[in-house]
C-alpha cells in the first residue's frame, strides 16, 4: 500500500497561480472578523440559506434529489422523509448541522469520519453506516451510449480503515508543526481521502462535509455563510476534471495534486468574495437605503437571467415581499425584464435586451 506522509509537501514548489490564490483567501480571511460584526439578525439568515443550498447541492452532485419546497421543510425540521432521497438529505443536513456547531470538538481522526458517515445514513435501510467498505469499489462514468467507463480503482478494503488512520495523523502532524499552509495541506488531504473512497456509499458527501469541517478548524469560516457545496456543484464537470488529472499515478505516489488544489481554492475564494458582496448590501441596509436601491444595486452587477430566490439569497436584510416589490418596480421603470411565469419566473437586465 502507498504512504502518506504531508511533511514531504514543504519541500514542493508552487506556481504563481497556487501562491495568489492562497494570499488572497488569507487577505480574506484576515477581513473575516470584519464580516462577522455585521447585523446578527441578516447573518443568521445567510446561515440557513447556506445551509438549505448546501444540503440540495451536495446531494443534488450524487442524484439524491426532493422538491425544493420538501427540502426547505427537512432542513428546517419540519417534515419527516417520504421516500430514501429524503432519508439521505435529512442525513446529510444532520451531519452539516454537527459540523456547523460542532468543529471545534471534532477532531480529524478516523473514529470520528465513521461516526459522521454513521449519522449521514442514519435514516436509511442501509447496514453500512458508519463501517469503511466490505467490497471493491471503483470511480466510473457511464458514456451516451451506456458504455461504462472506469475513471479510477480506489484501496482495496483491507487497506482502507490503516489508510483513513495514517492521512488523519499525517494531516495533524504536519499542521501542528506548521510546515504547510493549511490551503495546501487541507485538499491534499480530500484528494486522498477520495482516492482511498472509504465506503461503500456516501464518499463525496462525506468529503464536502470533511471540507467544510477543515477549513472551519483552520478558521475559515466562508463555507458557514456561503455555500461551498453548491459552488461545487455548480463547477461540477471542472471539479471531476481536476480530480482525474489530480489522481493520475496515485497509487505509486507519482500524481500531481496541483490541479486539483487550484481548483479547491478557486472555490474557496469565489465563496469568500461572494461573501464580501453579501455583506456590502447588508451595510448598505444599514444606511437608509430602501430596499428598492439594495436590489437595484445588486442586480446590476448581474448578467444573465436570475430568479427572485437568488435576490433573496444575496439580499439577507430584505423580506420576501421587499424583494418581491423591488423587483416589480425594476421592471416598472424599465431596469429589468420579466422572463416566464409561475414557477419559471426569472429577470434579466434590460439592457442586455436585443431589437
Amino acid at each position: 500500500m502507498r504512504e502518506f506522509d504531508y511533511s514531504k509537501l514543504a519541500n514542493k514548489t508552487w506556481d504563481n497561480e497556487i501562491i495568489s490564490y492562497i494570499s488572497k483567501i488569507h487577505e480574506y480571511k484576515g477581513k473575516q472578523e470584519l464580516f462577522l460584526r455585521q447585523k446578527p439578525v441578516e447573518l443568521e439568515r445567510l446561515i440557513e440559506i447556506a445551509k438549505i443550498q448546501s444540503t440540495e447541492a451536495s446531494n443534488r452532485i450524487e442524484g439524491i434529489v426532493t422538491t425544493g419546497s420538501r427540502l426547505k421543510q427537512l432542513v428546517a425540521d419540519k417534515t419527516t422523509p417520504q421516500n430514501r432521497d429524503e432519508e439521505e438529505i435529512l442525513g446529510y443536513r444532520n451531519v452539516l448541522n454537527l459540523v456547523h456547531e460542532n468543529y471545534d470538538v471534532l477532531p480529524v481522526k478516523s473514529n470520528y469520519i465513521l461516526q459522521m458517515h454513521r449519522d449521514l445514513l442514519k435514516y436509511t435501510n442501509y447496514s453500512y453506516g458508519g463501517q469503511f467498505k466490505t467490497s471493491p469499489n471503483e470511480i466510473d462514468m457511464v458514456l451516451q451510449n451506456g458504455e461504462k467507463v472506469v475513471l479510477f480503482k480506489p484501496l482495496e478494503p483491507y487497506e482502507t480503515p490503516d489508510a483513513i488512520n495514517m492521512i488523519c495523523e499525517t494531516y495533524q502532524n504536519t499542521l501542528s508543526r506548521e510546515l504547510v499552509d493549511e490551503l495546501i495541506l487541507i485538499p491534499c488531504f480530500i484528494l486522498d481521502f477520495l482516492c482511498i473512497h472509504p465506503f461503500n456509499d456516501g464518499n463525496g458527501r462525506m468529503s464536502r462535509l470533511l471540507t467544510l469541517l477543515l477549513l472551519y478548524r483552520s478558521g475559515y469560516l466562508v463555507g458557514q455563510y456561503v455555500s461551498i457545496e453548491k459552488a461545487i456543484a455548480d463547477t461540477k464537470e471542472a471539479y471531476y476534471d481536476a480530480l482525474q488529472k489530480a489522481d493520475e499515478g496515485w497509487h505509486i505516489e507519482k500524481n500531481d495534486p496541483k490541479p486539483f488544489i487550484k481548483y479547491m481554492l478557486g472555490v474557496i475564494l469565489a465563496c469568500y468574495r461572494e461573501f464580501e458582496a453579501r455583506i456590502t448590501l447588508v451595510e448598505k441596509a444599514g444606511t437608509k437605503s430602501t430596499s428598492y436601491d439594495i436590489v437595484k444595486a445588486h442586480v446590476s452587477e448581474r448578467i444573465g437571467a436570475f430568479s427572485k430566490q437568488e435576490v433573496l439569497a444575496s439580499c439577507p436584510s430584505l423580506g420576501s415581499s421587499s424583494v418581491e416589490s423591488a423587483l416589480k418596480k425594476l421592471v416598472e421603470d424599465g431596469t429589468l425584464v420579466r422572463i416566464g411565469a409561475g414557477r419559471k419566473t426569472a429577470y434579466i437586465k434590460a439592457d442586455s435586451v436585443t431589437h
